[in-house]
């Protein structure tokens, strides 16, 4: 057990909490936000400042069981491919609403799998992008993939159109846990596929690793990490897995023995901390990990890191837009999402206007907090006089909120001075509960959230 952390400290801090990747979080969604209230906000965007695209592959050559995505298993190429028309059809109406053209800075397609799209739906859906927005010279442009189901042949488009940084999942290399997760991917074969980007160009690699598999060990995750750190991925993404069979169904097929109680969790989670560390990785924020020369270190380092539902990113455009089933948008004055369900996005694409499914408004006080919230996660600091000098709220705003973190100080998880708020690296994998104080829609429910730690 890590330095200042006992067993008993760790049993008050469990439980199920948001992930803080929005606020509000998406609990606070409804239908009564839709497509006219999105308009409205787009519309209202300043003319000259960048966003960023988010598009969703709902599609995956075969389902891991520990998956929490939405996701479904398509083999048909024609279906994929009209899934692909529909992106451009949805990006030419978004192109619309916006009124002028925009430069954008970030694009990220994720999934499901985004390689599942043919080729030639690819090519379509970029050159989409291409002739509606204006891409900066600089821009970030990644895809998630899965080393299983991609060609070489897929490899070399990439970086033609655009492609600057590829994402993939590796979760754990033990054959015991892969089998028990329905998840069978070689040391081999990752490495094969590490090799291959990097051969056609691609700047960065980032890999996704879970801990709290059925299956796993601390010894057995040591392994894995010392194996990962082997072929130098730039960035590390670490997640613990997230329980939530009441929402996807496919975890209830999980193998092997009882997943990892919340002290083997912390002792792993622990172990990946330390091997990345000593191999050079530098931490960002609660759960990812990237080296010197990445652009999320530096990013972190001048404190100019953000969060979103991808996680951390360094896209600081004011303005995120998603495209395609269940992706999240996420602008100033508020947050919608799509239909999740394809058939549910298609036939909502049959009509005029954007798939927006729900939705939730956010004013200036929801704004204030996700400031605290954000840079908290982000920096682990906060001046909170700067905060509400910045938004005229009064000297004693959060003091309610300060109150509830004084056992939090009393843990030595975090420091407290003068209305600054300095998270201990103790208090690092605690960040989730320390934020939660300022969020004034949480409520303690089962089955709402994973579990925090």
């Amino acid at each position: 057990m890590k330095k200042g952390i006992s067993f008993d400290r760790l049993a008050r801090y469990e439980g199920n909490l948001p992930r803080y990747t929005s606020y509000p979080t998406a609990v606070q969604f409804t239908e009564a936000v839709g497509f006219n209230e999105y308009q409205q906000w787009l519309q209202a965007l300043p003319e000259g400042e960048p966003v960023s695209l988010y598009l969703h592959v709902p599609f995956c050559d075969e389902l891991c069981k520990f998956c929490a995505c939405n996701t479904q298993v398509v083999h048909q190429e024609s279906i994929r491919s009209a899934y692909g028309d529909l992106l451009c059809e949805e990006l030419k109406r978004l192109a619309g609403f916006l009124q002028a053209r925009r430069s954008v800075s970030f694009i990220h397609f994720g999934g499901g799998t985004p390689t599942t799209l043919p080729m030639n739906a690819m090519k379509k859906v970029m050159q989409t992008i291409y002739n509606l927005f204006d891409i900066q010279q600089n821009a970030d442009i990644s895809i998630e993939l899965d080393p299983r189901h991609v060609s070489v042949e897929y490899f070399s488009m990439l970086h033609p159109l655009g492609f600057t940084r590829v994402s993939f999942g590796v979760q754990d290399l033990d054959p015991k846990v892969q089998k028990a997760c329905g998840r069978i991917q070689s040391k081999e074969l990752t490495a094969h596929c590490i090799n291959v980007v990097r051969q056609n160009y691609i700047q960065s690699v980032n890999m996704d690793l879970i801990y709290g598999l059925p299956n796993q060990t601390v010894e057995s995750l040591s392994a894995t990490i010392r194996s990962v750190v082997e072929l130098k991925p730039d960035r590390l993404a670490v997640f613990g897995y997230a329980h939530v069979p009441w929402k996807f169904k496919r975890q209830t097929l999980l193998e092997g023995d009882v997943l990892p109680d919340s002290i083997e969790r912390f002792q792993q989670r622990q172990v990946i901390d330390e091997i990345l560390q000593e191999a050079g990785y530098q931490v960002i924020g609660l759960d990812h990990y990237a080296l010197p020369h990445d652009s999320m270190s530096k990013s972190a380092q001048q404190g100019t890191l953000h969060r979103n539902f991808q996680g951390y990113t360094v896209d600081d455009a004011p303005a995120l837009l998603g495209v395609g089933a269940s992706s999240v948008s996420i602008v100033p004055q508020g947050i919608v999402q799509n239909h999740p369900s394809v058939a549910a996005y298609q036939k909502a694409m049959s009509q005029e206007g954007l798939p927006i499914a729900r939705g939730v408004g956010r004013d200036e006080e929801d704004l204030l907090r996700w400031t605290v919230i954000e840079r908290l996660m982000c920096d682990l600091y906060i001046d909170l006089n700067q905060i509400t000098r910045q938004y005229n709220k009064p000297d004693n705003f959060f003091d309610d909120a300060l109150l509830k973190l004084k056992s939090f100080e009393e843990d030595g998880l975090v420091k407290i001075e003068s209305y600054k708020i300095t998270v201990t690296e103790e208090g690092r994998c605690f960040l989730r509960n320390i934020v939660v104080v300022f969020d004034t829609y949480y409520r303690v429910a089962p089955q709402r959230h994973a579990q925090a730690i």
